[in-house]
């Protein structure tokens, strides 16, 4: 029964990336896409690290605004059934890792960068990810390297973020996995943490944007 549960989390987490994700590209009324996020920043002074530097420092001042996540559940139709907060985060995480994707150059369409986005939202580098699957490449070879990893490898890939974020989620206690997920009730408290929105918005830089630049 427990295996049964632990999958049944990981495709919750799963259905609620590719739907952050979709939001995040495709925009939702009233709240700015990730490529108006990207032009916005990129019109800015500065390298385009110092952009990118801008755009976290941004996020992190509105991850620590009161009400902000709870605010989000009025402009967001929540197709799974995590906790509006719980989805709300993953929606303005991904949404700031595909605007630093977008400045970096990268096509946020191709599936393999979704991968990567992802594995910046477990707050960890694709290469650690990557491990798991027998490829022992650097970040920024595997980001070179990813348009030839086979699709059902991808999916994989996505199955072990998917997990790591259930872990992640577990031990801050965010979901009981003593407790069946789709019914959780209640605002959990300090679930958008401005120390691991900081830490996620550093590994997408360090994934998508040039040391050079």
């Amino acid at each position: 029964m427990g295996n049964e549960f632990t999958s049944l989390s990981q495709e919750i987490i799963l259905k609620s990336l590719d739907w952050a994700y979709s939001k995040a590209i495709n925009g939702v009324p009233g709240l700015d896409s990730a490529q108006d996020i990207a032009n916005d920043f990129s019109q800015r002074e500065g390298t385009l690290i110092d952009k990118v530097n801008s755009l976290i420092r941004w996020q992190n001042t509105k991850a620590g605004t009161s009400g902000f996540v709870t605010g989000l559940g009025g402009l967001l139709t929540l197709p799974v059934t995590l906790p509006v907060n719980i989805t709300s985060v993953m929606y303005v995480q991904i949404r700031m890792v595909t605007a630093i994707a977008i400045m970096g150059g990268y096509n946020v369409k191709d599936d393999r960068i979704r991968t990567l986005v992802y594995s910046c939202i477990a707050a960890n580098s694709i290469a650690e990810v990557a491990k798991d699957f027998g490829l022992s490449l650097s970040n920024k070879l595997l980001i070179k390297a990813i348009k030839k990893i086979p699709t059902e490898v991808i999916k994989r890939i996505n199955q072990a973020i998917g997990f790591k974020l259930l872990t992640k989620f577990g031990q801050k206690g965010v979901i009981n996995l003593g407790k069946t997920i789709p019914f959780i009730g209640g605002i959990i408290n300090a679930t958008f943490d401005v120390v691991t929105t900081n830490t996620i918005g550093n590994i997408a830089r360090d994934t998508f944007i040039k040391i050079e630049e």
